[in-house]
């Protein structure tokens, strides 16, 4: 008998199921006693276990059904059918929710092929920018509640934003450098011991593409650094996202602590923090949910005074 690979190792719950691919558990007992779609291990209490390659042929499931398949007509297919009835899909539908979640099946696989694919037809057919803040961002967002939650393992987490990462950098390189001088300066950063850079390098991306003066400092910034920057390059605006888990104390101490330091600054933050806790923030602190939120802001902002 083969030995399992790295990958099978990998043990799911029917709730991590549930989260990454947006079936409740319920419908998902109902597919596996009426289809027999997955087989997972029991436990001696009878719990379920997933491996790597039960999620992904669930999530292969899912994209076909989502797309007009009937289930029953899913469970008579082959596991190779199922495959590559999604591949054809993957070639003609652009809709956001199913590219979202054909990245979802690259991250969870570590299939990079499949991710190069998918990234590189949607910037064919829909063009860069919006390949970006279509489903990039909104991709983000599922991973950092998967992460959040321990639905997802740090390996897949770790794989997915540096491939992520390395197409925004190559993006903001790509970019021309000409910050208009009638418009106000950003310092982007992460508070200590943040290390999810990848949607601060989405913004300072966006920044750019404003033609913002984007100072981008990265992850875990210790505050005496983030003050001599400051001090050198007085932007008008700061601006963090906060993602890992604080308590509700913490993040409204360094809030006060931020509005303190920088009182003639705006400071514009963002994160799963912050849909999750009821924040008292500073007159000088913006908080934002969206890109949409966050190109409204500034694109109400006043051009600054030249002195």
């Amino acid at each position: 008998m083969q030995e399992p690979t790295e990958k099978e190792l990998l043990k799911y719950s029917i709730k991590d199921l549930e989260q990454i691919s947006g079936i409740k558990a319920h419908t998902l007992r109902i597919w596996e006693q009426r289809y027999s779609i997955l087989k997972p291990c029991r436990s001696e209490t009878n719990i379920r276990t997933y491996t790597n390659s039960d999620l992904r042929m669930l999530l292969n499931i899912s994209l076909l059904n989502s797309n007009g398949v009937k289930i029953s007509r899913i469970a008579e297919m082959e596991s190779h059918e199922i495959y590559a009835a999604v591949h054809e899909l993957s070639q003609t539908e652009f809709a956001s929710n199913f590219q979202i979640d054909n990245l979802v099946i690259s991250m969870v696989d570590m299939d990079e092929e499949r991710f190069e694919k998918a990234i590189s037809n949607n910037i064919l057919k829909i063009g860069f920018d919006k390949t970006i803040n279509d489903i990039i961002y909104p991709f983000l967002k599922k991973i950092a509640v998967l992460w959040i939650t321990n639905s997802i393992n740090p390996a897949q987490e770790h794989f997915i934003s540096n491939l992520i990462r390395q197409k925004l950098i190559s993006a903001i390189d790509a970019q021309l450098v000409h910050g208009d001088v009638n418009k106000s300066k950003f310092m982007l950063f992460l508070p200590e011991n943040e290390l999810h850079e990848i949607s601060l390098l989405y913004y300072h991306y966006r920044l750019r593409e404003f033609n913002f003066k984007s100072y981008y400092l990265g992850q875990s910034v210790p505050f005496e650094d983030l003050q001599k920057v400051y001090a050198v390059h007085q932007p008008e605006y700061l601006f963090t996202i906060i993602t890992a888990t604080l308590t509700h104390q913490s993040l409204q101490s360094y809030l006060n602590t931020l509005s303190d330091s920088f009182p003639y600054s705006n400071i514009i933050v963002s994160g799963y923090q912050f849909a999750n806790q009821k924040i008292v923030c500073p007159s000088n602190i913006h908080v934002f949910k969206d890109p949409e939120e966050f190109t409204n802001i500034i694109n109400t902002m006043e051009p600054k005074t030249v002195h």
